[in-house]
């Protein structure tokens, strides 16, 4: 097989040559493959986490993480935001007011993030496990119905994932399950961070619908829609004890394997409601 193509840090996928082997047989052929790169995300001129993720919508991840990690409460407390684009990787360098970095140095964590971790080299047991604030009470109602019609609208709009086969998305639907905007990463918590980011740019509010997530419903996906004010979470697959542990002191509702026509609620179960007629 011939060399591995080189690829720009800031393309989603690049073509590799491959040898695949068929029930006719070998073919030699070249497939779309999905890229991830370090992104190192440093406040005020400090660097503060080098997370692999995959080179687009930065500025959405940017603004996300910084929500869902409560380094600032609102998007307006973000002044600033440069990316810039290296061999080695990506440095997106985010400027925030002197009072919030003065508190993010007081719990400042150097992580280098792995695809599949959310919290990899955090320095203390009462870092990891951050606790926020339950989501305020809201009047979101969703049919049941609702969950398995983003669930079906979100799998037409995972483009990268279609051309790849190897990325999560996160999407976001209105209370009746119309998509309205999706995120795609190599990491699942790095696409619910793009989402939340894009969602806070365009001042969505987020008691106004749920999250969707092709992926399991860990802890950090249940604490980063906490912290944002999402209070549903579909997952497609299934939670941890923690997630539900922490979804239930929260108020988010959390539901798991949601396909096709069936879900299981794990909490909260008050917002959604089972009804048979269609969702129009």
């Amino acid at each position: 097989m011939g060399a591995t193509l080189r690829i720009a840090v800031g393309s989603s996928c690049g073509a590799y040559p491959v040898e695949r082997r068929t029930a006719d047989g070998l073919e030699r052929a070249t497939d779309l493959v999905a890229e991830e790169v370090p992104v190192a995300l440093s406040y005020n001129g400090t660097s503060y986490a080098v997370m692999l993720a995959t080179p687009h919508d930065l500025e959405d991840f940017a603004a996300g993480f910084s929500l869902s990690e409560a380094i600032v409460d609102s998007i307006d407390e973000l002044h600033d935001l440069q990316i810039t684009r290296t061999d080695e990787g990506i440095a997106v360098d985010i400027a925030i007011s002197p009072a919030r970095f003065f508190k993010l140095r007081e719990r400042r964590r150097n992580l280098a993030g792995r695809t599949g971790c959310g919290i990899c080299g955090t320095e203390s047991l009462a870092q990891a496990i951050r606790r926020p604030p339950p989501v305020a009470s809201s009047s979101l109602a969703v049919p049941s119905a609702a969950i398995h019609r983003a669930l079906a609208e979100l799998g037409k709009l995972q483009t990268l994932n279609a051309a790849t086969g190897a990325v999560h998305a996160a999407a976001w639907a209105s209370a009746a399950g119309a998509v309205g905007l999706v995120r795609e990463d190599v990491g699942r918590h790095n696409a619910l961070d793009k989402l939340i980011g894009s969602l806070a740019w365009s001042r969505s509010n987020f008691a106004d619908g749920f999250a969707v997530i092709t992926s399991r419903a860990s802890y950090e996906m249940v604490q980063k829609a906490a912290t944002t004010g999402i209070a549903l979470v579909a997952a497609i697959s299934a939670p941890t004890g923690l997630a539900i542990r922490l979804a239930r002191e929260s108020g988010v509702t959390l539901v798991g394997f949601a396909r096709q026509r069936g879900h299981v609620v794990y909490t909260h179960s008050q917002r959604i409601h089972e009804i048979s007629e269609a969702v129009s």
